[in-house]
């Protein structure tokens, strides 16, 4: 059977100071008044039955999910003890959905994209769903590049296979390169981006965790054996205490022989930054701007208006962010950067409240 599986445990980061502890990205309420997790949820309903949707947070946005995803059982809804990558939670996910079904099927999605396109999007899952069946293989979704980002992860596209929708063998990854190696893989027209869309069996994903990271199969396995027992939460905990987290890139996609990718047709957007979100603002002169701005003489500007009324003079090449309590004001080339900066203030007591 087919099971969706959204990850919705991170802090969005980069997004801060819209996106915050207490209130992340996947909740944010940025296009058609519905938030990032609503709108990954509704996307998968056409394919996967909404008692087949699965959500894998943390324990502080529990209750948040429980609030936006109504319809959504509150038994699936899986809690990580701890934050610690998403191989982590997929590989926590992957031996909770074995224990109900030896055959299950993994769609696993961010929660926070922005997809137009909707039937395409359906295809290319669907046709990804039967190719992780036959060929027991993982399947990733890649995105043609419309310019040398350098925030994304990129893919090689090896040799063609069978798929009415185009499907290649995983030469290899290369995670968020500078900009001039951003530029040659535009220029090679080889790569695509790494959406972090994957789908799989949850056997498979399993056995690559056994090969290529087992310290972390271990403790999975002891989870595995646990579920649905009395100790089963205690046992989590304990087990998870005992895994160094890593991401599924590093941990498996860069490393298993059993990739492919499918080139899609829709177009898609990983709202994890701000000059991602800008791209929804209105265009004015050259800048990007929301509500509640006024600018003048400003030129490559992206100014997110909050109550305040927030005017721009004489600027260029800035990211203003009114979020009520915080102002950021920011080059737009730090843009990947703002995690170090909340470091840096988490480390002073007098900001922690604003975090």
């Amino acid at each position: 059977m087919i099971y969706g599986l959204i990850l919705a445990g991170g802090k969005g980061s980069r997004l801060y100071p819209l996106s915050r502890a207490n209130q992340p990205k996947q909740f944010l309420k940025v296009i058609n008044n519905k938030s990032f997790l609503v709108n990954t949820v509704d996307r998968v309903k056409p394919l996967i039955d909404k008692d087949n949707i699965y959500v894998v947070t943390n324990k502080d946005y529990e209750n948040k999910i429980k609030e936006e995803l109504v319809e959504i059982n509150k038994d699936n809804i899986f809690i990580e003890p701890a934050n610690k990558e998403t191989a982590t939670c997929i590989g926590l996910s992957a031996v909770k959905l074995l224990k109900q079904d030896a055959d299950a099927v993994m769609v696993v999605l961010p929660s926070d994209h922005y997809i137009q396109g909707e039937k395409q999007y359906t295809d290319t899952l669907c046709q990804a769903v039967e190719m992780a069946n036959r060929r027991r293989c993982i399947v990733t979704l890649g995105i043609e590049p419309t310019r040398p980002e350098t925030g994304y992860g990129y893919i090689e596209m090896g040799d063609r296979t069978s798929g009415n929708i185009s499907t290649y063998r995983i030469a290899r990854f290369t995670e968020k390169p500078n900009l001039e190696v951003a530029k040659d893989f535009m220029l090679k027209g080889t790569y695509l981006w790494n959406s972090g869309m994957f789908v799989f069996r949850a056997d498979v994903i399993l056995r690559e965790i056994e090969k290529y990271l087992p310290k972390m199969h271990k403790p999975l396995m002891e989870i595995y054996k646990h579920i649905g027992e009395d100790d089963e939460e205690e046992v989590t905990k304990e087990q998870y205490d005992l895994i160094d987290g890593i991401s599924i890139d590093f941990g498996v996609m860069q490393k298993t022989r059993k990739a492919y990718v499918i080139k899609c047709d829709f177009n898609w957007d990983d709202i994890g930054s701000f000059s991602a979100l800008s791209r929804f603002l209105e265009i004015y002169r050259n800048n990007n701007i929301s509500k509640n701005v006024y600018v003048e003489e400003c030129e490559n500007c992206s100014v997110f208006g909050g109550k305040n009324l927030v005017i721009g003079f004489g600027v260029k090449d800035l990211v203003i962010v009114d979020a009520g309590d915080v102002i950021l004001v920011m080059d737009k080339n730090k843009d990947q950067e703002i995690k170090h900066l909340l470091n840096k203030l988490s480390d002073e007591n007098e900001y922690k409240k604003f975090l």
